[in-house]
């Protein structure tokens, strides 16, 4: 009878195999028509699951670059979740912190999976908004513009919205794109450009720690970007926030403090 010990041996040589056949030989005693099976099987799942998940990266990507992506995931990466879902995570970790890109390879790929990890996460997130004290049709400069939990704001140096096979920059832009992305009640997952003052508003209002209304915000925004109109940066400001609350990015407003 096998031991214990044996059979575990066993299996860290079997999965050391199957994640890097050509440089670990696979366990012996095995027909290796059996071991094919399983190599073909754990790659082409990986190769898949991961094209549905990161669908910009794959259509770009060459099938010889896919394929040297998924099988260095497979070779270095050590997943700490079994869950299908939670895969997209570790891919994304993996490409920031341990792949070794091709030569020919995109400088924004990196930041092109988080914008892709992102809309996923967002899709299947269970947070929920508390909209307790929050007027949807609130008056935007009087009371506090209440941000939903269902949207979240990045800048990347490249503009990760606009890639595809006919748009691959070489060189970071010299503004940030600045992107909020959010998830509707009718659970579509959208994008918003910003610039950068509507991303400062939208950083305001997520941080608005003194409840300050929505004009005191846009009043402080104007003073500390020394914005030379103040009440010309209050008017397009509530305009600003009057299209992210039909988004959706906002939520309505609370009583100001």
């Amino acid at each position: 009878m096998v031991d214990d010990r044996d059979f575990q041996d066993k299996q860290y040589a079997f999965a050391a195999h199957i994640r890097d056949p050509e440089n670990t030989v696979a366990p012996e005693g095995i027909e290796d028509r059996r071991m094919a099976i399983y190599r073909t099987l754990f790659f082409n799942n990986l190769y898949n699951l991961l094209g549905t998940f990161f669908p910009v990266i794959r259509k770009i990507c060459t099938d010889s670059q896919w394929r040297h992506a998924i099988r260095e995931f497979m070779k270095v990466h050590r997943a700490k979740t079994p869950y299908f879902l939670e895969l997209p995570e570790e891919f994304l970790d993996f490409l920031q912190n341990e792949y070794r890109a091709l030569d020919d390879e995109f400088p924004f790929l990196t930041e092109l999976a988080h914008y892709e990890y992102a809309e996923l996460a967002l899709r299947v997130s269970t947070e929920e908004n508390d909209t307790t004290d929050v007027d949807p049709d609130g008056d935007l400069l009087v009371g506090t513009p209440v941000k939903s939990a269902l949207s979240w704001v990045f800048a990347y140096h490249y503009p990760v919205h606009r890639i595809s096979k006919d748009y691959l920059p070489t060189e970071p832009t010299e503004q940030p794109a600045y992107l909020a992305i959010y998830r509707r009640s009718d659970d579509k997952v959208r994008f918003l450009e910003l610039n950068p003052v509507s991303a400062a508003l939208l950083d305001a209002v997520e941080n608005n720690e003194a409840n300050l209304s929505g004009e005191k915000l846009l009043g402080e925004l104007a003073t500390k970007i020394h914005y030379p109109d103040i009440d010309a940066l209050i008017k397009h400001g509530v305009d600003a926030l009057e299209e992210m609350r039909q988004l959706e990015i906002l939520t309505g407003t609370r009583s100001a403090g």
